[in-house]
C-alpha cells in the first residue's frame, strides 16, 4: 500500500493481533474538500485578506458586505481551523497569511 502512495499499514502484536490501515489524502482532494466547505462570507474574507493581510476584525466587517465584527471573529477562526489561514504576530500588530484558496 505505501509503495502505491496509498497509505500504510501497521501491525501490533500483544496478546491480540491487531492491524491498522491510514489513508493518504492528496493535497489537491484536501484542497478541493476545504474549498467546498467555505462559505460565501469566507470566501469574501480570504478574497479580501489576500488585499489587506493587515486587516483587523473591524476592517473586514466594515468592507464586506452582511457580516458583523463577531461573525468575522467567528469566520476567521473557521478558517483558520480548516488550515486556509495563520495568523502571524499579536492582535493589532499582526497579519494573515492566505495559505489555499
Amino acid at each position: 500500500m505505501k509503495e502505491r502512495g496509498k497509505g500504510n499499514v501497521n501491525f501490533s502484536f500483544d496478546s491480540f493481533f491487531t492491524v491498522s490501515f491510514s489513508r493518504v489524502r492528496t493535497p489537491q482532494k484536501t484542497l478541493a474538500e476545504t474549498t467546498q466547505k467555505t462559505t460565501h462570507k469566507q470566501k469574501a474574507i480570504v478574497d479580501y485578506l489576500k488585499q489587506n493581510p493587515k486587516a483587523g476584525r473591524k476592517e473586514i466587517a466594515e468592507n464586506i458586505d452582511g457580516i458583523t465584527e463577531d461573525g468575522v471573529k467567528y469566520n476567521l477562526k473557521r478558517l483558520q481551523e480548516i488550515g486556509l489561514l495563520i495568523r502571524h504576530g499579536s492582535d493589532r500588530g499582526g497579519s494573515w497569511e492566505v495559505v489555499k484558496g
